[in-house]
């Protein structure tokens, strides 16, 4: 048995070996049929002896058909999305923006922005434990059965100075071969082609049976690594290596010294992406210092160390041919063009926002219109202009709808606003099941039904707002059209996992007009309590960290009409989470407590974006200026000299990072 465990292993060394040199060297050593003849050997041997089973064996490559439900993991770093920008002149202003925060020399990292999913690969020990999403960039799906069917995503990782744990970032893609015959085989079985290769492979990594997701060939490039102990402290360091351990690290990554070879890379990216295998949308520029990376920091949104050019989109021209008026959950009022249909970027598009009246006033549209069509970013189709030396027969001016389309209720528009809005929030109908169906949404509630269930369960009257749904009863939905027994328990089983869902995603899934997932998460911690949030005052609001005057009016006008609070009060009583929980409450003091702090320069121990989070943990506020109000100038190295003159000339006391930290205790 000994010697049968030896020459699978013997064969599984022969095979990682041979998809290195095929998928990463692109320079096999073997012939195809050699390949087969170790693979069959190898599962031939794996079937007949089941006790020696590796889940990182060559054969996953070929997938299996068990079907599995993805499994919902947290990301022990998040995944944030990148900040984008469309022009050279921003460019230039985030170099600058970094020269004057770092104040001292430091080299950038340019790299192709492949246009696929997102993916986390997580190796321990050396070995492909798991493979996630981005999802809401918390969590993701557990897709690693499926990642594993990729051929140049390495399940054994090869070489030295392998960290015990390493997050690797990349995207997963769909080259064109592939995509083009996909879309062949479904055209020929008359089934929905895909619009684009970004599109199927993020369908083909959620697909259920792995064997398919083997079959369509698709392809990983990693971009970031992650982890507590880290080989290097570059970045471009750090990927030259992760090449060398097997991982596909594109080799178009280059590190420049200057703003002026950032931009030659970009003018010689935007022409010979064409010529690529795979889709790319854009370049990616990165400070290279992982030090300088952590005191640069983090926005709520995205990392101040780096940004995403993006190439400048496709145009094509064709008709309009109507306009149609789209109603949201807010009552938001959105004109939407529908076009002649018309090539581009890779996709057919029919339909174009045109955003408000304002742009509508300012294209001066008629019906039949020859209009210039780009896509924003590449992905939202939008109108930026008519061929008016075009015109023959003019058509009708094109006039923003006085009335909701859906209900019939005049529109209102707020002066210092460009949206119209339907004010009949309580009985439009397009509003209601629009807010249930932002209620339920993953970052929400993550309760699983879709729009047309919803609509169903409203026409029925089952449900007139989302709270109904935490009454609805079995025997009311099993006897519904097209639905079932199985799917009346599904459903049941999701509303009732989803009364435990953190208090920050029950304030986001109330659909509180600006409120968003980073505006709900502040407010959260803020008032651990939605009883102290349903009491707070503008001003209190606008303390908070981020929240400005037009979100603290929202937020009160929101839980000062009665409906909404008694919508809340059902909610509640539906047992929703409306407090903070303990582990969210661990750590909360109020040793900051009415204090104000400014934090100005670089650090050691922890980055900006910590100092903060530690600020708001202990009580305190954070501040962008110094002025009279302000307690304290928490200072790192290369503080701005214009702020310690100030704190001077004001007598605010200035303190280094090591007396912050025993302020709280840490």
């Amino acid at each position: 048995m000994h010697q049968i465990k030896q020459q699978i292993e013997a064969l599984r060394q022969q095979l990682h070996e041979h998809n290195y040199n095929y998928y990463v060297l692109s320079q096999p050593m073997v012939s195809d049929q050699e390949f087969d003849r170790l693979m069959a050997e190898l599962t031939a041997l794996e079937a007949e002896y089941p006790e020696y089973a590796d889940p990182n064996s060559p054969s996953v490559r070929v997938g299996s058909d068990i079907n599995k439900s993805f499994m919902q993991v947290a990301h022990r770093y998040p995944m944030l999305s990148l900040q984008n920008t469309y022009s050279e002149n921003e460019v230039s202003d985030f170099y600058n923006r970094v020269k004057k925060s770092l104040n001292e020399d430091f080299e950038i990292v340019c790299e192709l922005k492949y246009d696929g999913t997102s993916i986390s690969l997580i190796y321990e020990e050396g070995r492909l434990t798991r493979a996630v999403t981005r999802g809401d960039g918390q969590k993701g799906d557990d897709v690693t059965d499926n990642v594993r069917t990729i051929r140049n995503v390495p399940l054994i990782l090869r070489g030295a100075q392998i960290p015990s744990y390493l997050e690797m970032r990349g995207e997963i893609l769909m080259p064109w071969s592939s995509f083009d015959e996909l879309n062949s085989e479904r055209a020929a079985q008359e089934e929905p082609l895909f619009a684009n290769p970004r599109n199927a492979a993020s369908g083909t990594l959620k697909l259920q049976d792995s064997r398919v997701v083997a079959a369509r060939r698709l392809q990983s490039f990693v971009y970031y690594m992650l982890g507590e102990s880290l080989p290097r402290e570059s970045h471009y360091e750090n990927m030259t290596l992760a090449r060398d351990w097997g991982l596909n690290v594109s080799s178009a990554m280059t590190r420049c010294q200057t703003l002026e070879e950032v931009f030659d890379y970009l003018h010689y990216w935007d022409r010979e992406r064409k010529n690529l295998p795979v889709t790319t949308d854009g370049v990616v520029i990165k400070v290279d210092s992982l030090v300088q990376q952590r005191n640069l920091g983090y926005t709520s949104k995205f990392p101040r160390w780096a940004i995403a050019y993006k190439f400048n989109p496709e145009q094509a021209v064709t008709t309009l041919r109507s306009v149609s008026w789209q109603v949201g959950r807010t009552g938001a009022v959105t004109p939407v063009a529908n076009l002649e249909p018309v090539l581009l970027s890779g996709t057919i598009v029919k339909r174009a926002s045109l955003y408000n009246e304002d742009a509508i006033k300012a294209l001066d549209l008629h019906l039949g219109d020859r209009v210039y069509v780009e896509k924003g970013g590449e992905i939202i189709p939008k109108i930026t202009g008519v061929d008016k030396e075009a015109r023959f027969l003019l058509g009708d001016r094109v006039t923003f709808t006085p009335v909701c389309p859906d209900c019939g209720t005049p529109l209102v528009r707020n002066e210092d606003e460009a949206v119209h809005y339907c004010p009949n929030s309580v009985g439009c109908p397009t509003q209601i099941k629009g807010r249930i169906e932002h209620f339920v949404t993953r970052k929400a509630m993550d309760i699983t039904i879709g729009p047309e269930s919803i609509t169903l369960l409203y026409d029925k009257g089952l449900i007139r707002d989302a709270a109904d749904l935490y009454s609805l009863r079995f025997e009311d939905l099993a006897v519904l059209e097209r639905w079932g027994e199985t799917s009346a328990v599904n459903l049941l089983k999701s509303i009732a996992q989803s009364k435990s869902v953190p208090y920050e995603r029950v304030l986001h899934a109330l659909g509180i007009r600006y409120v968003g997932e980073t505006v709900a998460r502040r407010l959260a911690h803020a008032f651990p309590d939605v009883g102290q949030l349903m009491e707070a005052t503008v001003e209190e609001l606008i303390a908070v960290e981020e929240i400005g005057d037009r979100i603290a009016q929202s937020v009160t006008g929101y839980f000062s009409d009665p409906a909404s609070r008694n919508y809340i009060e059902r909610l509640r009583a539906a047992g929703l989470q409306f407090n903070l929980n303990e582990k969210a409450l661990a750590g909360r003091s109020e040793k900051l407590k009415g204090l104000t702090i400014v934090i100005s320069g670089t650090f050691a121990l922890h980055s900006r974006d910590e100092y903060k989070a530690m600020i708001l943990q202990h009580g305190g506020k954070n501040s962008g200026s110094v002025s009279k109000k302000t307690d304290y100038i928490l200072a790192g190295e290369n503080m701005g000299p214009a702020k310690l003159e100030k704190a001077e000339k004001l007598g605010v006391k200035v303190i280094d990072e090591h007396s912050f930290l025993e302020m709280i205790g840490s």
